[in-house]
């Protein structure tokens, strides 16, 4: 019995480290790149719309 009590402890403390490493990255910025680099590679080369000057 002693030793389910153990794991029980130790499982609480390991989520809890975790969530506390999760609330830690919201808390830097991990989280707050809107646009990722794999996608943003896609729009580099964005087509820009000229307007002709000569007008025949």
């Amino acid at each position: 019995m002693s030793v389910i009590i153990l794991l029980v402890c130790f499982s609480l403390l390991v989520a809890g480290s975790f969530l506390g490493a999760f609330l830690w990255a919201i808390k830097d910025g991990q989280y707050e790149d809107e646009l990722s680099p794999s996608v943003r590679m896609l729009f580099e080369n964005e087509i820009k719309e000229t307007t002709n000057t000569n007008n025949k």
